[in-house]
């Protein structure tokens, strides 16, 4: 059974500091597999494998636009997240999770990613959206992107191919001691201008594209939220159960600290995964 709890649109810091929480519970055993699913305010993280060249806006501008910057212990590179953006956090104990063959194994870190590839996949086809992998990458991608280079477009985030691929959801996951943090960020109704402020990924040659550009039209944040929770019960062989908030997973407060510890490279020394 894997809980589902969507929240609002909380800043990055409780973020992180909720998923720290909730790990612990999770490594003692006090809670179950939980996914959670939120927006955030705009804020580019830079991953443990980030180059900061890849902010490639000012402080001034970023102050302006009013984007927060923050480093994680995530896997990956540079990434925007904001409002419109659906993000999931799954924490999972992978020494729990089912195989093809209906038998409980430890899920590899890599074929945890793919998984999450494949409900991404599942999940933007609901909507008509055709999506593929890219080989060599980590992320899912669509395979007509409407994005097109202007004369006015001289970054290199627009620096893109004459192949129309575009990247529609990132990935990059923590893994310290079989239990997972981080996740996913998929582009339902974001505004892609924030994506100027960085190269994405660290990928200057394929575009940021979203589910509303794709369609020609903004989506219901809470109708894709559901798409995923139904495909993350698919593909993880799990049935979901919906929770209104936080008090409903431990029937008592979370207690989410509005500081975050000094040192996040340091939550977890031991047997740690970072994957992007």
């Amino acid at each position: 059974m894997i809980s589902v709890i969507q929240l609002g649109t909380i800043d990055y810091r409780m973020g992180l500091r909720l998923q720290q929480q909730l790990v612990e519970l999770r490594k003692t055993g006090r809670i179950g597999d939980v996914l959670i699913m939120l927006e955030h305010s705009p804020v580019i993280t830079l991953g443990r494998n980030a180059d900061r060249a890849n902010v490639i806006a000012s402080q001034e501008a970023l102050a302006h636009r009013g984007v927060e910057v923050f480093e994680c212990d995530r896997g990956g590179d540079v990434t925007f997240h904001g409002p419109g953006q659906l993000v999931g956090y799954p924490i999972f104990d992978l020494r729990e999770m089912i195989s093809q063959e209906g038998t409980r194994k430890t899920l590899g870190a890599v074929d945890y990613v793919r998984r999450l590839e494949e409900v991404l996949i599942r999940s933007c086809t609901d909507f008509g959206i055709p999506i593929k992998r890219t080989p060599g990458l980590t992320g899912v991608w669509t395979t007509s992107t409407l994005s097109t280079r202007t004369e006015a477009d001289s970054s290199p985030a627009h620096d893109l191919p004459s192949s129309r691929e575009g990247k529609i959801a990132a990935i990059g996951v923590h893994i310290s001691r079989a239990v997972t943090s981080h996740g996913f960020a998929l582009n339902v109704n974001i505004d892609l201008d924030y994506f100027n402020l960085i190269v994405p990924c660290g990928i200057k040659s394929k575009p940021v594209t979203s589910m509303a550009k794709e369609l020609g039209h903004e989506l219901s944040l809470q109708d894709v939220a559901h798409s995923v929770s139904r495909n993350v019960g698919v593909v993880f062989q799990s049935q979901m159960l919906w929770l209104e908030d936080l008090e409903s997973l431990l029937n008592t407060s979370v207690g989410v600290p509005m500081q975050v510890p000094s040192e996040l490279r340091q939550i977890h020394e031991e047997d740690d995964t970072f994957l992007a």
